[in-house]
């Protein structure tokens, strides 16, 4: 992010004296590095926040139906077939 757009997005930002744009703004300011990594690298973790929501909703569908080894072959199963 450009150091002096990051600026003048922030003030006018909190020019317009909106509580929820200035809760966005400070969140922002609190996760600054984040945010420019964002901007900066191409990489980021949506790959593995997607098996991971993934797993979370096999383990809801077959809760205490199966033990460990049906859930490892129904993840299995699901990310060679789809």
């Amino acid at each position: 992010m450009c150091v002096i757009g990051w600026y003048t997005f922030r003030e006018k930002a909190s020019n317009l004296k909106i509580r929820n744009i200035d809760k966005f703004v400070n969140g922002l300011k609190r996760d600054i590095q984040a945010v420019r990594n964002a901007i900066v690298y191409e990489y980021n973790n949506g790959l593995a926040e997607g098996s991971v929501n993934k797993l979370k909703v096999i383990k809801r569908i077959i809760y205490g139906r199966n033990k460990f080894e049906m859930l490892r072959q129904k993840v299995l199963f699901l990310e060679n077939n789809g």
